[in-house]
């Protein structure tokens, strides 16, 4: 579960250490004082894109901090071992937003990518948000819920397993099928194109020697007439060569150490360059000596070079990457010439992965067949809770009617409400007022949750469009929701708020020039106030203070939920 949160300089926030308990707990505030920044900062410190803007003015980056414990949070504890991630029981998050836009995401202090933090993010913490009730709208999203509840993801795991590799053996299966229409056609031309590459000799093909043998072939005149006049220079003109003057110069730097014994060491100097000299000339006469002119070889080696320039337009390619165009030329011509064979086994293999798909296909419809029931049993329950008497939810799972497989399976999974009894079940969309949608969505989200292993659950204002009792009811299921797991909720109902084990209040601070917003616990009477000031507004009265009492009393009277 989450322990801390720590932020520095993001948006509104200057700076705040907040430590979060288990159980329920709420966070409430005037509209505007910064709740949603919160949640903003949790959903940066676990993975969502960021950016400058979200730095406070007149700061240089912007920092989130998490501290979690491990102990229930057994799927997060093994990812992290598996990542040679983990650090005893606890796991600390950190984010870091620069001014450029740029971030830099840790893991145990350890430097991670957004994509491997939000890996580990989805086993740690699961946030709803206030318009959560939207995407309950879309039938993948419907699916997904099902399968979760349901508890299908290996059977998931398995369907989308045996689809990709039919996928692939399929595509493969028809492309060669496609290609050996024209086969003959094909065979001819691949081997005329590798009888053109072959006679590059690939097996010894090295592009870069062969230009360099054909530069100092026809430069070879060059190389001689400036190799001889340089060996002049060095050695062999007897009055003039560096050789014969550093000569002269150390038999007379010698005469004079009979005065002057300091020289000694230069003319040592001057003796080593002598003999580097003299031992360069060898080596260069040796090499001039051993060049010799060879016209024919010139010529062969500009055909081989005009040869594989042509190749390499003709193909467009690099020269170095002429022996790899040809093996692949080849590994083409092999199948061809074995077409026959390679398709009867990718046709018996293709069959044989479709019949495992469609039986674990088959498998998964009837898992979410069973799944639905329970599910439209459990919601159609809990909605009649949060004021929808009438109201009988259906989950509807019916064939897709597609010719090929899916990913995901073959069904059409749709989630239908009936408001009024004697009508016809219908999709939410065309049923559902936003009241009622907010209602159903809440149900599925506690509903669905009991299943999950997500020890952090947190709801932003998930409890809009109801009221009254039928808020004290929804504050009830999460309550119930954080016996076994943590739950944080944003929330403006007093009947919400007053079911939580724990109140934070989000204030605002408009004393400076830069507004701040802070957060803070709030004392057994100083939550009485708030609940208060959430009842009656701005005149609070002995009344509404005695009323704010007797909801926060009844709320641990009606439950057996205690910590």
């Amino acid at each position: 579960m989450l322990l801390n949160l720590s932020i520095n300089d993001l948006a509104v926030v200057k700076t705040l250490n907040l430590d979060v308990n288990t159980g329920m707990s709420v966070l409430t505030g005037e509209t505007g004082a910064g709740k949603s920044i919160l949640l903003t900062a949790l959903g940066l410190a676990l993975g969502d894109r960021a950016d400058s803007g979200y730095i406070r003015p007149n700061s240089k980056r912007a920092e989130i901090n998490l501290e979690f414990d491990l102990s229930d949070a057994p799927l997060a504890k093994k990812w992290l071992e598996e990542n040679e991630l983990d650090d005893d029981q606890h796991c600390l998050i950190r984010r870091v937003i620069n001014h450029d836009g740029r971030s830099k995401a840790y893991i145990n202090n350890r430097p991670v990518t957004l994509q491997t933090l939000q890996e580990l993010s989805e086993k740690l913490v699961e946030i709803h948000g206030q318009h959560a009730h939207l995407t309950l709208l879309h039938s993948d999203e419907q699916r997904r819920l099902l399968d979760v509840f349901a508890g299908n993801q290996a059977l998931l795991d398995q369907v989308d397993t045996h689809f990709h590799q039919w996928q692939q053996t399929h595509k493969e299966l028809q492309a060669l099928k496609k290609a050996s229409a024209d086969r003959t056609e094909r065979e001819e031309l691949l081997r005329y194109q590798l009888d053109e590459l072959q006679q590059l000799d690939l097996n010894n093909f090295n592009y870069a020697e062969l230009t360099e043998e054909h530069s100092k072939l026809a430069h070879l005149e060059e190389i001689l007439a400036t190799g001889h006049r340089q060996l002049d220079l060095l050695y062999e003109n007897d009055e003039q060569s560096l050789n014969r003057l550093l000569l002269q110069s150390t038999h007379a730097l010698n005469d004079l150490t009979r005065f002057a014994p300091d020289i000694e060491s230069i003319n040592g100097i001057l003796n080593e360059a002598q003999i580097q000299i003299e031992e360069a000339a060898h080596q260069l006469r040796r090499y001039l000596d051993s060049l010799e002119a060879d016209p024919l070889r010139l010529e062969s080696l500009e055909n081989q070079i005009g040869i594989i320039q042509s190749l390499c337009r003709k193909h467009h390619v690099q020269p170095e990457e002429l022996p790899e165009l040809a093996f692949g030329l080849e590994q083409e011509l092999n199948n061809l010439t074995h077409s026959g064979e390679r398709i009867e086994e990718l046709t018996e293999k293709t069959e044989r992965l479709l019949a495992a798909y469609h039986e674990l296909a088959a498998q998964l419809t009837r898992k979410r067949q069973q799944g639905g029931q329970l599910l439209q049993e459990r919601i159609s329950a809990m909605i009649k809770e949060l004021g929808m008497p009438q109201g009988d939810f259906i989950v509807q799972v019916s064939p897709l009617g597609a010719t090929h497989p899916r990913a995901d399976g073959q069904d059409k999974v749709e989630f239908l409400v009936s408001a009024n009894p004697g009508l016809p079940a219908k999709p939410l969309s065309k049923v559902a007022s936003g009241g009622e949608l907010s209602r159903i969505s809440l149900a599925i989200q506690v509903t669905t949750s009991h299943d999950k292993t997500t020890p952090t659950m947190i709801f932003d204002e998930v409890d809009s469009g109801i009221g009254g009792g039928i808020a004290e009811i929804v504050g009830q299921k999460l309550r119930a929701l954080s016996l076994n797991r943590q739950v944080m909720c944003v929330t403006h109902l007093p009947q919400v708020a007053s079911q939580a084990h724990h109140h934070l209040y989000v204030s605002k601070n408009n004393r400076s020039d830069i507004t701040t917003s802070n957060v803070r616990p709030l004392a057994p009477e100083e939550r009485v106030e708030e609940i208060a000031r959430m009842l009656g507004g701005v005149n609070i009265t002995e009344n509404t203070l005695a009323h704010a009492r007797e909801m926060l009393f009844q709320s641990i009277s009606d439950t057996s939920s205690t910590l």
